[in-house]
């Protein structure tokens, strides 16, 4: 895990592409 998880963003599930997200 650590590139495939359930996370929330500004209160929206993301799992797709999470890497890129939590780099933003």
């Amino acid at each position: 895990d650590g590139l495939r998880f359930a996370i929330r963003e500004g209160g929206r599930t993301v799992g797709s592409g999470v890497v890129s997200k939590i780099v933003e």
